[in-house]
């Protein structure tokens, strides 16, 4: 599939997946004849995993690393039993610190919650019932 549908699928910008090919995260499994970048699934899927990384707070050095890892599973091209425990420790490494953002992420959606309920609460008392075309 071409940029632009990756882009759709992915919802990420035109220019961020052209960044993240920059950077080496994603290469284009091929090219048109015209020279268009061509992906496929296994592209779309990376760039997801880039996705969901970004807004936990990792790098791109990680994010290079944690794809390093899970590719070189994937391919288990001759790996022994120890580097591929070694790569699953990478793995696993990333899958506590995602963990740990996702609980932080929590507190502070909690605490936005009560934020905002406390406003409404606030401006519910505020706001006679007649100002605001109720009863």
């Amino acid at each position: 599939m071409q940029i632009g549908e990756v882009a759709a699928r992915t919802e990420l910008s035109l220019r961020t997946i052209r960044h993240y090919e920059e950077t080496g995260l994603v290469i284009p499994s091929a090219r048109s004849q015209g020279g268009f970048r061509l992906y496929t699934e296994t592209d779309v899927q990376r760039l997801m995993v880039i996705r969901r990384m970004k807004p936990l707070g990792f790098t791109l050095d990680q994010m290079r690393d944690l794809l390093d890892a899970t590719d070189r599973l994937d391919a288990d091209g001759g790996l022994d039993g120890e580097e591929r425990e070694a790569l699953l420790d990478r793995v696993r490494a990333y899958q506590r610190v995602a963990a740990e953002q996702v609980e932080k992420l929590r507190v502070q959606l909690s605490r936005a919650e009560d934020f905002e309920g406390t406003l409404r609460a606030r401006l519910e008392q505020a706001v006679p019932p007649a100002a605001t075309g109720r009863g």
